[in-house]
């Protein structure tokens, strides 16, 4: 793990502890009601394209979280097929069964998937595989319980350099609260690299990967709320800045993010997705 995801991570285990002793919502609520409307929703159909999913296949997704993919992949695989959503994290879990209950939901990791080899028609995940602890092995484990001619679709954000909007919010944290905490917005970038991935997926031994960028779109209603979302998610800043540090957060934030900002007082900017695609051969 590199020494910025560390950090993010003693950061956000200290975050999530707080949060819970303030009696708020969970972080898996707090997720899917504000990030997944504003960032991730929009995804879903479009990794589950890239996989091929169709009429009566079954499909695993990896990190699942409050299932936006998986609730996508079921509606291409019709009655006749299966979806499985897979996460270590029984508070997403938790969200995701509330949404459907003809989805099998299961409780484990990217890097012991808990299931025979060739289970699968279709193997995706969207937006995870950063915060892997190994994410090759993960990779590895996508591909073992791929069939024959199965096809593997995982996203991941794209870098920081091309999302015009965070990049300048990562550096505003940086100026007003120091490194420590801009990096720990900062983690769900790290893997924004094609290289990267490419050599990730010859350690997982994928022949033939493809990454491509595809572009999508952040939207919150207002400056504030997109600060005040990032301020309540414990895999961003909850946690991390006391009622003063966010007063300031949010006034300078709103020069900051000004050129983002639409007439009807949203704001939206660019955060396209790097996405990994690749056949399992023989």
């Amino acid at each position: 793990m590199s020494a910025l995801k560390e950090a993010a991570t003693g950061l956000k285990e200290t975050a999530s502890q707080d949060h819970r002793s303030e009696g708020a919502k969970s972080p898996a609520e707090i997720y899917d009601a504000l990030f997944v409307p504003a960032l991730f929703r929009q995804w879903g159909p479009i990794v589950a394209s890239e996989a091929g999913i169709g009429p009566g296949d079954s499909v695993i997704d990896i990190a699942c979280g409050t299932g936006v993919l998986a609730l996508a992949a079921l509606d291409r695989v019709g009655p006749h097929g299966k979806v499985t959503g897979l996460d270590p994290n029984a508070d997403m879990l938790g969200v995701a069964r509330r949404k459907n209950s003809q989805i099998d939901w299961r409780d484990g990791r990217a890097e012991e998937l808990p299931f025979p080899d060739e289970a699968f028609d279709a193997a995706v995940s969207q937006f995870g595989l950063m915060f892997f602890a190994e994410p090759a092995k993960g990779l590895r484990e996508m591909m073992r319980v791929l069939k024959p001619g199965g096809r593997i679709a995982v996203a991941v954000c794209d870098s920081l350099a091309h999302s015009p909007g965070y990049s300048a919010f990562a550096a505003l944290l940086e100026r007003l609260f120091g490194e420590q905490i801009a990096n720990a917005f900062r983690a769900p970038f790290v893997l924004g690299d094609a290289e990267r991935l490419r050599a990730l997926c010859a350690q997982a031994g994928i022949k033939g990967p493809e990454v491509r960028r595809l572009r999508g779109k952040v939207r919150f209603a207002s400056i504030a709320s997109l600060v005040s979302t990032e301020r309540a998610c414990v895999w961003t800043l909850g946690g991390l800045l006391d009622d003063a540090q966010f007063n300031r957060l949010m006034a300078e934030a709103e020069n900051a993010l000004q050129p983002f900002g639409e007439t009807d007082g949203s704001v939206v900017f660019d955060m396209p997705a790097l996405i990994i695609t690749a056949v399992k051969r023989g």
